[in-house]
């Protein structure tokens, strides 16, 4: 039986040797040659007026928070279901999180309940672009600019995916894309600070390079450098951008093999879906998904956490996804409680992400899809079996493969 992990970085082209390259030239810490072709290939590609380069996408929602001038008593709207460092960038300004429940078909906040969540202290939007399908950005935009808000898109699982033929982290007034090892494209650690507002770009490129206006010495603009402003030390390695602009050179290569990897999954699903076992994911019509992960949506929450039991047994290794936000210790901090969030609290005891990488074969796949398939199916006949007998136990009724632990021994 193969062991299957969950994800596994992989090499795409000429990573190594620009790498070597890097390191020939003599300048491996940063703001070097493939740190600038990496901005100028996603600016032209996505048609970004600019982009920085930073560490982590973690650094580049830092710098927007500080781009948006936000600080005590200032709020912004957010899901609830995300990353923590989505709410970390500006909760560490001294914002607040105000979170908002997210949609029940693609799991991106629900952009009908926003505008209620606005009060004067609002600042700005935070929309996560989950799974790299896009949010309802022309709604979110229209209210944003209805109310004098700003919008910082997390678009760390969204890069080369669209909205509207709009790219992801292209649309709001900021946006943060992600290069960690298990994202579509990386550099092992490694984000990017999108910059749609031309007065925001000098003080970001300030805010990178620890407050002070070195980039204007270095284009001739200044005699000398000093300390402008507040920082820090954005600037990410060279050696990770060499790694990375291999990568970006083979975006459509690596864009068709996860789309092929996506179709595989869905495809050998469906007939799960069609007998109501599970949710697979959903995509609308006006968008165009990155492929950054497969996950499916089980009927409760037993049942997920014994497929997950059952696929590792297996050699699968299969993982749920976030712990709501508002239901962490830090949520209860601000207020929140249990059963604050129903869609997102419910769906998010569901959802289980199937493993999905560069090099997963089909044999691999089918390995984890006929496990999810007899994992499913033996659920489904014993709870038939049981309704027969008139024996299901009052957890089980009317819940389509469902399963308890204490009565599927």
């Amino acid at each position: 039986m193969t062991t299957i992990p969950f994800n596994t970085p992989f090499i795409a082209g000429k990573e190594l040797y620009y790498i070597a390259q890097a390191v020939t030239l003599g300048n491996i810490g940063g703001d070097g040659q493939f740190t600038r072709k990496c901005s100028r290939l996603l600016e032209e590609r996505f048609n970004i007026r600019k982009v920085l380069l930073t560490p982590s996408c973690t650094a580049a929602l830092e710098m927007a928070a500080m781009l948006c001038g936000l600080g005590p008593e200032d709020e912004v709207i957010v899901p609830s279901f995300t990353f923590v460092s989505t709410v970390n960038a500006f909760v560490r300004v001294g914002a607040k999180p105000v979170f908002v429940d997210i949609r029940p078909d693609t799991l991106n906040i629900d952009d009908s309940l926003i505008e209620e969540a606005i009060t004067p202290n609002t600042k700005a939007i935070w929309p996560v672009h989950y799974a790299g399908v896009g949010c309802e950005m022309d709604r979110i935009m229209t209210i944003a600019e209805k109310h004098g808000l700003l919008v910082v898109e997390d678009a760390a699982q969204g890069v080369n995916a669209f909205h509207d033929s709009r790219a992801l982290g292209s649309i709001g007034h900021l946006g943060a894309y992600s290069f960690h090892e298990t994202k579509n494209y990386i550099c092992g650690e490694g984000g990017a600070l999108c910059i749609n507002r031309p007065e925001f770009v000098e003080r970001a490129e300030i805010i990178r390079d620890k407050g002070t206006n070195r980039q204007k010495f270095l284009r001739g603009e200044v005699d000398k450098y000093t300390w402008v402003d507040l920082g820090s030390s954005y600037v990410p390695s060279e050696i990770c951008s060499a790694y990375l602009y291999a990568q970006l050179e083979m975006v459509d290569t690596i864009a068709e093999r996860r789309r092929q990897i996506h179709e595989f999954y869905r495809q050998r699903l469906e007939p799960l879906e069609a007998k109501e076992m599970l949710r697979l994911p959903h995509i609308p019509e006006d968008c165009r998904g990155g492929h950054h992960m497969f996950y499916v949506l089980l009927p409760d929450v037993a049942t997920r956490d014994g497929l997950l039991a059952y696929l590792r047994s297996r050699g699968v290794h299969a993982v749920f996804h976030y712990v709501p936000l508002h239901s962490s210790p830090m949520g209860k901090k601000y207020g929140y409680r249990d059963g604050d969030l129903p869609v997102t609290e419910e769906l998010s005891g569901r959802l289980l992400r199937l493993p999905f990488y560069h090099s997963i074969t089909e044999q691999e796949q089918m390995q984890v899809v006929q496990a999810v398939g007899e994992c499913l199916q033996r659920k489904n006949a014993q709870r038939v079996q049981r309704q027969l007998a008139g024996d299901v136990p009052r957890c089980l009724v009317n819940v389509p493969g469902a399963a308890c632990p204490e009565h599927d021994r």
